[in-house]
C-alpha cells in the first residue's frame, strides 16, 4: 500500500529485525534480517523531504536519498533502484557496511529533532536486494563499443565502480588484481556477519558478463611490468588501495601470536570460502579458546573481535587510547560488539609485549587521559602516571590502520610521485597522476578510508579518463584521416 511522507511524528523508528548475540555470535551470516515490504514502505514514509537534504549532502556519493525514499514509500521500488543505482554502483554493499551514524543517518533532521533517524541503509539495502531478487539488476550493454582500452590495477571498490563506468561508455576494460578473487577488502578484509560475500560475487559476475576482463593472482611489478601494462593499454588507473598495516613498535611486538589485522581477517574469510589456509588450520591464525586482546579503535579493530568471538576466544578484548565518544569506528559496531560480549578498555594503551619462550603471554598497557588538542584537533592521549596494568593475552591483533605499499619501487616506476605518507600525488582537478594517462583513485590517494569514497573516486576517475580518452581519439582522428 503507499505510504504519505513525513510520518516521522506519528511512526515510530523501526530498525530491521538484529539476531539475538547468542544466536548470531558463533556464526559468520549477516546479523540484520530483511525488511519486508510493508515494513520498507512504512520506514521511507517517515522521510520529512526535506527542501535541503542534509542525508543527500553528507553522502559522499550525493545519493538522492530523499526521492528514492519516497519511491519506495509509494510502493515503486524498481524507479526507486533506478534512481539510487544512478548515483551508487554498489548500493546494497554500502548499505550494509557505510557508516549511516556518521553521514546520511547522523545528520538526518527528524534525528536532529528527537525522532529518530529515517533507517536509511537498510531501505537502500532492500531496494537493490529486490531488484537483484527480481532481475532487475542487467549487465551492461553499451550504446556503442570504443576501440580504446584501460587497464585498472586493483579489483577493490574503487576499481570496480570505475571499471563499470568505463564499461558503460564502451570502453574495453581489463581489471588486475593479486588475489584470486575480486573483491579487495570487500572480499578479504570486511567478514560476512557484515557483508556476506555472495553479494560482492554477484557485483563482479555482472562486471563480467558486461564484458570486463579479470586477470586475478596477476601482480603488477611482479607477474607483470607496468610499462607492459601501460602498452597494453590507453589508460591505466591506480586503484590498488592500502594493505601494509601499522604495527607495532614497542618491547615485545615480535613474539610468536602478535599478528597484523589483516592477516587474520584474511585467514577467516579464506575459511569461510572453503579455502585451505594453513595458518589458520595448524592454530596460529584461529582464535579458538585463546585469550585474544585487539589493539585499535576503529572499523578494522571491530571487524576482528568480532571475528574472534566467532572463533571461539575465551576472552576478547579491545585496547583504545581514546574514549568511545572518540574512537574513529562506527558506534553501531561497538554496541554490537559489547552485546556479543567483547570487552573494551577505553583510555588505554599498550607498552610492551610480554612473553613466556618466545610466546605472548600478556599485553603491558597504561592508562591514558585526554589532553589538550593535538594539530588535528582532537584531544591528545597522555599516560596517567603509575597507572600501569597488565592484559593476559594468548593472541594480540594489530589494529592500528594502514599505510600505503611504496608503490613508485614496486612497480619500478620512479616517475610516479608519492606524497611524505606514501600516498600517490594526483591533479585533483584531472585525477591523473604525474605520469600522463595514469590516474589514481581512493586509498592509495586519499589513505584509508570509506568504501563508499573509493566509489565515489572510482566514478570521478571515469569522468576523467573519458575526457582524456575523447581528447587523445580527437588528436589521432586527422592523422588516421591523412
Amino acid at each position: 500500500m503507499t505510504k504519505r511522507m513525513l510520518k516521522f511524528v506519528s511512526t515510530a523508528q523501526t530498525p530491521p529485525e538484529k539476531r539475538a548475540a547468542d544466536d548470531r555470535s558463533d556464526d559468520f551470516h549477516e546479523i540484520y534480517r530483511e525488511y519486508i515490504a510493508d515494513k520498507a514502505q512504512e520506514q521511507s514514509s517517515r522521510c520529512s523531504q526535506c527542501g535541503v537534504p542534509f542525508c543527500q549532502q553528507h553522502c559522499p556519493l550525493g545519493n538522492n536519498i530523499p526521492d528514492w525514499l519516497m519511491l519506495t514509500a509509494e510502493g515503486r521500488l524498481e524507479e526507486a533502484f533506478e534512481v539510487s543505482s544512478g548515483t551508487n554502483n554498489m548500493p546494497e554493499i554500502c548499505g550494509r557496511i557505510c557508516p549511516q551514524d556518521r553521514l546520511c543517518e547522523g545528520s538526518c533532521v527528524i534525528e536532529q529533532s528527537g525522532h529518530g533517524t529515517v533507517t536509511i541503509g537498510a531501505v537502500e539495502k532492500y531496494i537493490t536486494d529486490t531488484a537483484w531478487d527480481k532481475g532487475w539488476v542487467k549487465p551492461i550493454i553499451p550504446p556503442k563499443e570504443r576501440n580504446q582500452s584501460v587497464g585498472v590495477i586493483g579489483a577493490g571498490p574503487g576499481g570496480l565502480a570505475a571499471a563499470e563506468q568505463m564499461r558503460r561508455k564502451g570502453y574495453k576494460v581489463t581489471v588486475y588484481d593479486r588475489y584470486d578473487r575480486a573483491g579487495g577488502l570487500l572480499v578479504y578484509g570486511i567478514p560476512g556477519f557484515k557483508l556476506e560475500k555472495y553479494v560482492v560475487e554477484r557485483r563482479t559476475k555482472r562486471l563480467e558478463e558486461s564484458g570486463v576482463e579479470f586477470v586475478l593472482n596477476c601482480e603488477i611489478g611482479k607477474d607483470l611490468s607496468f610499462d607492459d601494462l601501460r602498452a597494453r593499454h590507453d589508460t591505466v588507473l591506480i586503484a590498488t588501495g592500502v594493505y601494509k598495516g601499522r604495527a607495532l613498535t614497542m618491547p615485545g611486538s615480535g613474539a610468536d601470536g602478535v599478528y597484523p589485522a589483516l592477516e587474520y581477517l584474511t585467514a577467516s574469510n579464506r575459511k569461510s570460502f572453503g579455502d585451505t589456509v594453513e595458518a589458520f588450520d595448524n592454530g596460529q591464525l584461529n582464535a579458538e579458546g585463546k585469550r585474544v586482546v585487539v589493539i585499535g579503535g576503529g572499523d578494522t579493530a571491530m571487524d576482528c573481535v568480532r571475528t574472534a568471538i566467532r572463533q571461539g576466544a575465551s576472552s576478547v578484548t579491545c585496547l583504545y587510547r581514546r574514549n568511545r565518544e572518540n574512537m574513529p569506528g562506527s558506534q553501531r559496531e561497538v554496541t554490537n560488539a559489547e552485546e556479543e560480549g567483547v570487552v573494551f578498555e577505553w583510555l588505554a594503551a599498550p607498552k610492551a609485549i610480554a612473553d613466556n619462550g618466545g610466546k605472548v603471554s600478556s599485553v603491558k598497557a597504561v592508562r591514558m587521559r585526554l589532553g589538550l588538542p593535538d594539530s588535528s584537533g582532537r584531544q591528545a592521549p597522555e599516560e596517567v602516571p603509575g597507572s600501569e596494568f597488565d592484559l593476559e593475552a594468548d593472541m594480540v591483533i594489530q589494529a592500528l590502520g594502514f599505510d600505503p605499499e611504496d608503490l613508485p619501487i614496486k612497480f619500478d616506476e620512479n616517475a610516479l610521485t608519492v606524497n611524505r605518507w606514501g600516498a600517490v600525488r594526483i591533479n585533483y582537478s584531472t585525477m591523473m597522476t604525474s605520469i600522463d594517462g595514469v590516474f589514481a583513485v581512493g586509498d592509495i590517494v586519499r589513505g584509508a578510508s570509506l568504501v563508499v569514497w573509493a566509489i565515489k573516486d572510482g566514478r570521478d576517475a571515469a569522468e576523467k579518463m573519458h575526457e582524456y580518452l575523447q581528447k587523445k581519439a580527437a588528436e589521432l582522428a586527422p592523422v588516421a584521416a591523412e
